[in-house]
């Protein structure tokens, strides 16, 4: 039988916990080898639309996930999301469909996770003022996220619009966070020791010429382009630079492409990977004063991890429709 969720369904399964443990664990099997992520391609869609398939195999859960991104400027004018996603899970033992999934929620919740993972493996352990660019939902599931991980006492936040900074305080307001609006991003770099930059920025919006020793930057937020980025060549040559996958991060992430481009650094500069990290198998942070990157383009083996989570608790509880699609 397949499972049939919808994204009310899935945000209603969700526990943050167990997704930063199913992404931690995700990423170390990927570094031993006991999960495979390879490098998506990207297909022309309608105006400048990219439709991305993102697959990815877990020899430990024994299952497969094929995650469908469609990257479509033209929904803004629309007045759609720019970015919509579709899951579908394949058992790797008996090839039967186990799930057919919305991806809105579990992409914004494991790219949480994900960056949550690599500030506890990365970020100074007295870190305590986390800095975000941008003030969406995803902004809101970084503060969640790293909340866990680090005692986070206050929050300092960057957004074009005031009604959309006021959203994020209201939305966090359970924390018992000190928010303060940055007038600029300059203010929230230098005022953070964990920065996370969150938005669909084509030009660089954060430059290394800011960057304090000792930060810990998640760059998350530029669509999965080569031409499009949020920081400069610049922050990414001082940095310690760590990737979710590098075969992803050297066709699909922007930031590396262009300060590769431009001779800010090399491709060696990208070849660690944070499941290497985790396993101890390459170094993370190595002094207080280091500053250290992770730059997050995103990955078929988290989606897995969470799918996985989800179907679990969606069929302990009766939730979601099964269908018998050979029938």
């Amino acid at each position: 039988m397949t499972l049939v969720l919808r994204h009310s369904e899935i945000s209603a399964l969700l526990d943050r916990s167990e997704v930063f443990t199913a992404v931690e664990r995700a990423l170390a099997d990927l570094s031993t080898g006991a999960a495979q992520n390879p490098a998506p391609p990207s297909m022309n869609g309608t105006e400048d639309g990219r439709i991305i398939p993102m697959v990815a195999q877990s020899g430990t859960s024994e299952l497969a996930v094929v995650k469908v991104l469609s990257d479509l400027p033209g929904n803004r004018a629309r007045g759609l999301p720019r970015q919509r996603s579709t899951m579908l899970v394949t058992s790797t033992r008996t090839g039967e469909c186990v799930a057919m999934l919305d991806g809105r929620a579990i992409t914004a919740i494991r790219t949480a996770a994900a960056s949550a993972v690599a500030t506890a493996h990365l970020a100074r352990n007295d870190s305590s003022v986390v800095g975000v660019v941008g003030a969406g939902n995803l902004a809101v599931e970084h503060v969640r996220a790293l909340h866990g991980v680090r005692d986070i006492e206050s929050v300092v936040v960057w957004s074009r619009s005031a009604d959309t900074v006021e959203r994020f305080r209201e939305s966090l307001a359970d924390l018992d966070l000190k928010i303060d609006h940055a007038l600029s991003v300059e203010d929230v770099v230098r005022q953070s020791h964990i920065v996370c930059t969150l938005t669909p920025s084509v030009e660089p919006i954060l430059f290394g010429q800011w960057l304090i020793a000792g930060t810990h930057l998640n760059v998350v937020g530029a669509a999965p382009r080569p031409n499009e980025r949020e920081v400069d060549g610049d922050a990414m040559a001082q940095s310690r630079v760590v990737v979710d996958s590098t075969a992803t991060a050297l066709s699909k992430s922007g930031d590396a492409l262009l300060a590769i481009a431009e001779g800010a650094v090399d491709e060696s500069h990208f070849d660690t990977e944070l499941g290497d990290v985790i396993t101890g198998r390459k170094s993370g942070r190595s002094t207080d004063a280091e500053i250290t990157l992770f730059d997050s383009t995103g990955i078929g083996l988290e989606d897995l991890a969470v799918a996985e989570l989800v179907v679990q608790r969606a069929r302990a509880a009766g939730v979601g429709l099964e269908l018998d699609l050979t029938s």
